[in-house]
């Protein structure tokens, strides 16, 4: 569960080396996923959903030998695992492993289960670089603390999003019932979203506002939530948002509310949900609905 008086233990900026490492050891659960799934067009069969209960990031489920299989990666240790339906996970500990020396024993454990192997899966996207893609190994017994916090961050935004989902679940426009997608963390970006349709038709023209965190990239070297209308807003007209938020304008138009900003308020939570509503209500205003 969200540790919210906890949250903050490392400070927001100090968490971009565990983070890195995460992303990275978090592919393995994903390749596992476009390995043994079809094929969705938005590429949603390799997206990952968060346990709480696992503190870990797993895929959907697979169609293994006896039954179902999924594939995780727990954050705070780092440990990838393979859990069979009714049967004890097997785990495959990423600290002091190289990236190939961990696909090999993914693999081990999938044909075990009759799946299809991870490691020839290619990924259609470039990562950030970082030397484990180079051969070194992952390091994290140094950075425990950090990836515990990360952890925290990913549980917080689950909360979050699941309280916001399940309270958008369904949005009426005109004669059309649309609402909000699963709560689910994007193996490409590496955030944690749920996108709110507000109109039928191309996802490249339907008005949608996207909301979610994202650990931290080269935009925010930190976590933060966002708020992102579709299709982008007019800079110069953009509504007032409720503290802690500001408004992003380059390269994307997004309300954000960066880790610095959720840990400053009084009530967390309570400070960060009222943010989220208010910038969606402000966003689906200057959409016109």
């Amino acid at each position: 569960m969200a540790n919210w008086s906890e949250l903050g233990a490392v400070a927001p900026s100090a968490l971009e080396p565990s983070r890195l490492l995460a992303h990275h050891g978090a592919q393995w659960a994903s390749r596992a996923a476009r390995a043994n799934l079809a094929a969705e067009p938005d590429d949603s069969h390799s997206n990952l959903g968060w346990d709480d209960d696992a503190g870990a990031l797993v895929s959907h489920e697979l169609a293994g030998r006896d039954g179902p299989v999924r594939v995780g990666l727990a954050l705070a240790d780092l440990s990838l695992f393979v859990l069979a339906d009714g049967g004890a996970p097997a785990r495959i500990a990423l600290n002091g492993q190289s990236d190939a020396a961990a696909g090999v024993a993914l693999d081990a454990a999938l044909a075990a289960l009759g799946l299809a192997p991870a490691t020839p899966v290619a990924l259609p996207y470039d990562m950030p670089a970082h030397k484990v893609a180079e051969g070194a190994a992952y390091d994290a017994a140094g950075n425990a603390e950090a990836l515990t916090e990360l952890a925290r961050w990913f549980a917080a935004a689950t909360d979050i999003l699941d309280d916001f989902a399940g309270r958008h679940g369904a949005v009426s426009v005109g004669s059309s019932a649309l609402g909000t997608s699963p709560v689910r963390c994007w193996p490409h970006h590496f955030d944690i979203a749920t996108l709110v349709s507000l109109e039928e038709g191309d996802a490249e023209t339907a008005r949608s506002v996207g909301v979610g965190m994202s650990p931290g990239d080269e935009t925010y070297p930190q976590p933060y939530f966002y708020i992102n209308p579709w299709p982008h807003l007019a800079i110069d007209d953009l509504p007032e948002l409720p503290a802690p938020g500001h408004w992003h304008t380059q390269g994307f138009v997004g309300a954000i509310a960066t880790g610095e900003d959720v840990l400053s308020l009084a009530d967390r939570r309570a400070g960060l949900a009222g943010f989220v509503d208010g910038a969606f209500a402000a966003s689906t205003s200057k959409l016109g609905l």
